[in-house]
Formats: structure tokens, C-alpha cells, sequence
């Protein structure tokens, strides 16, 4: 396990527990070196999209505990965000809210010519993802997908 994976394990089983009673999720947690400066980015939403006041709120409580802890010793600046359009699906829940929705599907290697492929989330376990394209099912390993993400049309 690299430090990064380790700082984000650590945040997540510590994250989780505090977040539900509070009526938030979390939605993923990020450990990144960007331009020479390291950032720990924690990704929330609930039932009918998150405020800049629950920003704050989710802020709050994981400025005193990365405080108290003291686990991370890289310098870093730390913030907290709502997922955003077109957010990536890791995790069940999101698959589970996504299912009969458009999804964007980008492969690490092409696959009849094409790398990305967008159609209607139809099935999904641990190691398959199928989408329906025009009435045709498309499966693809897991392995073999480098981003899937809901689809927005503007």
C-alpha cells in the first residue's frame, strides 16, 4: 500500500461513520501531488445536492481530527467539494443511483476501434460493466475501464 492509499484508507474508515448521522456521504477522498504541492480532497453529497455551508460543516470536523491525528507528514492543503457533474461511479451506491441513466465509459485500450463508449447503464457486478447503445448490450471487464461517469448533455 503506498502512503497515498494509506492517508486515504485512513480518512475513509474515520470519514464514513461521522458523515452518516450527519446525513451526508461520502463520496470519495483524494490524496494528490499537483504542481509540487500535495492536496487531501474529500468528496461529499446528500439527498438534494450539498451547500457550501455543508462544505464548511464537513470541514469543521475533519480540520480538528487531521489536527489531533497528525498522520499526514507531507505539507498539504485540504479541502472538501460536492462530487460535481459528470462524477465518476466507484463505489455500489453509485451504480445503484446511475442504473437506466447515461454513462460515459473510457477504456484503457481501445475495443473495436473505440475507446469511449456512452449508453444506458444497464448491469453491472464485480467485474463487469454492461451498457445498452441503440438497443445492443455492450459488457466490459472492470479491469479494462479507465472512467465511467454519469453522461451530461448540455
Amino acid at each position: 500500500m503506498t502512503k497515498a492509499e494509506s492517508y486515504i484508507t485512513k480518512v475513509e474508515q474515520w470519514l464514513e461513520p461521522q458523515l452518516g448521522p450527519m446525513g451526508y456521504e461520502l463520496v470519495d477522498v483524494e490524496y494528490v501531488k499537483e504542481g509540487g504541492t500535495w492536496y487531501l480532497r474529500v468528496f461529499v453529497d446528500k439527498e438534494g445536492g450539498i451547500s457550501v455551508d455543508d462544505c464548511e460543516n464537513v470541514s469543521r470536523i475533519m480540520n480538528e481530527w487531521l489536527d489531533r491525528e497528525d498522520f499526514i507528514s507531507d505539507s498539504y492543503i485540504f479541502e472538501v467539494s460536492s462530487p460535481g457533474l459528470g462524477r465518476p461511479l466507484k463505489k455500489e451506491k453509485d451504480f445503484v443511483r446511475n442504473e437506466g441513466s447515461p454513462v460515459e465509459i473510457h477504456l484503457y485500450k481501445a475495443v473495436d476501434g473505440s475507446k469511449e463508449y456512452e449508453g444506458v447503464l444497464t448491469a453491472w457486478d464485480q467485474d463487469t460493466v454492461t451498457i445498452t447503445i441503440n438497443d445492443e448490450k455492450l459488457t466490459f471487464d472492470r479491469t479494462d475501464i479507465a472512467l465511467i461517469r454519469q453522461s451530461i448533455d448540455f
